[in-house]
């Protein structure tokens, strides 16, 4: 059996730790390697599994005894023998001639510097009319006890899709009185049945009738903002053209807008009166038009 070293799993450098030491230390590495802040790293999956192990094992004095005997041969007398640092060679000298070793003590204290928590990052779906108008999300995360936290974004009008809000401070705890890290949640705007987004601009369909389409019409388009916009369709138009329509698209947070592409769809109906019959039947023989030698 592989010998797992679980004071290096809690990142603790010595067995000779307390229990509330190893609850500490337990909670740093379990609130880094949770999955909530790990989606689908398979890694951090088999970590917060080696954690949880070296805690049931650690944190029972009965086990921890047992284990330490094992570490001891495995770990501890090697790094008595290869790993004394300058500072404790320092602490020994100090403590031959002037009997204190209280100097020892303080040396690993001053390698404590403040350290930024990590930053999370995680995503939202919203609407088109609310990346254009915008609004305001709840988000929830939790917290490696299971616990939810509802946190209020406020999502400015004109966001890109894809651009990331960040929020300062909202990320994991920091280590010795560091500042928390920041959580960025990115940002997928959805299309609707309306309008597709590409970039600033925005696409829709107009649907016309066969004889509006070689006749050709004016017709009204509705903007996401709600305004009425109307173009002319020329005769002879076919099914998937486009019509460019300035400054009626999407918008940047400057308050910028892209264009209304609207494509031409000309569509038949699937169901004819009886006079309709006969208009297209004349037509059909009158017509020299043949699409099929175009």
């Amino acid at each position: 059996m592989k010998f797992k070293d679980y004071y290096k799993i809690l990142e603790l450098d010595t067995s000779r730790v307390t229990i509330e030491q190893i609850k500490i230390a337990y909670r740093k590495q379990a609130k880094k390697y949770h999955p909530d802040v790990n989606v689908g790293d398979k890694l951090a999956e088999e970590k917060i599994k080696d954690i949880n192990e070296a805690y049931r094992i650690l944190s029972q004095p009965s086990t921890k005894r047992k284990y330490d005997r094992t570490w001891n041969y495995n770990v501890g007398r090697l790094k008595r023998a290869k790993q004394k640092t300058s500072g404790e060679m320092a602490g020994e000298f100090f403590e031959m001639f002037f009997g204190n070793s209280d100097m020892k003590e303080e040396i690993p204290e001053a390698k404590l510097k403040p350290q930024k928590g990590e930053n999370i990052e995680t995503g939202i779906n919203i609407s088109l009319e609310d990346g254009f108008f915008g609004s305001e999300k709840k988000i929830v995360l939790k917290d490696i006890e299971g616990k939810s936290k509802a946190i209020t974004i406020k999502v400015p009008a004109g966001i890109q899709n894809g651009e990331k809000i960040r929020l300062i401070g909202q990320g994991k705890e920091g280590i010795n009185g560091g500042k928390n890290g920041d959580l960025y949640i990115k940002v997928n705007i959805e299309d609707n049945k309306k309008y597709k987004l590409n970039g600033t601009d925005l696409y829709t369909i107009i649907p016309i009738t066969p004889w509006d389409a070689a006749l050709g019409t004016k017709t009204k388009i509705l903007s996401i903002d709600d305004s009425k916009t109307q173009v002319y369709i020329p005769n002879g138009v076919q099914s998937g053209e486009t019509i460019e329509i300035p400054q009626k698209g999407y918008k940047t947070t400057d308050g910028q807008r892209g264009n209304l592409i609207a494509q031409i769809k000309i569509v038949v109906p699937d169901k004819l009166t009886a006079e309709e019959k006969e208009m297209f039947k004349k037509l059909k023989e009158i017509s020299k038009f043949n699409p099929k030698v175009v």
